[in-house]
């Protein structure tokens, strides 16, 4: 497997949405812990009420926890009840993928980073204003990151918010 250099594709914000290659893929896999990796990599889900960024109240920004990009801020996020960080909108539609999920024997949309494709949540259309969607997020797929902090960036993108 060879690394190929591919066309940057940029989000309407700027963001570098090219997806990592094989090796970054690697590099980036070999951070995580077990538990990430079962949600990350496996769509797997963390137990309700448990996770480190349920009740983080800072303004920031909440980014994917594999590859760096910022998928929300903590000005979309509410109190939904489920025991998920839950938003209502992501900071750009394009960093934010939707997937038709039907395992459980249920219907649902499943939510992936858009650069490297890892498993975030699911999307559900019972969300407060003005968008009425939820983005139920499990906690170990985000990394938080405060106002004035810089953005993880583990593929050296030199990404910045606006």
């Amino acid at each position: 497997m060879t690394d190929t250099a591919l066309p940057v594709s940029r989000s309407a914000t700027g963001f570098d949405l090219t997806p990592p290659t094989p090796t970054e893929r690697v590099s980036l896999e070999k951070t995580l812990s077990r538990e990430e990796r079962e949600v990350l990599l496996h769509h797997g889900t963390e137990a309700p009420f448990c996770g480190g960024l349920l009740d983080n109240k800072e303004d920031g920004a909440y980014c994917c926890r594999l590859c760096g990009l910022p998928l929300f801020q903590a000005r979309t996020k509410f109190e939904s009840g489920t025991g998920w960080p839950s938003f209502f909108a992501p900071i750009d539609e394009g960093h934010v993928r939707a997937v038709r999920d039907v395992s459980y024997g249920m219907v649902r949309i499943e939510t992936r980073c858009a650069r490297c494709d890892s498993h975030q949540g699911h999307v559900f259309p019972d969300g407060p204003p003005p968008t009425r969607l939820r983005y139920c997020i499990n906690s170990v797929s985000l990394q938080f990151v405060q106002n004035g902090e810089a953005l993880p960036d583990p593929l050296g993108r030199g990404d910045r918010l606006p």
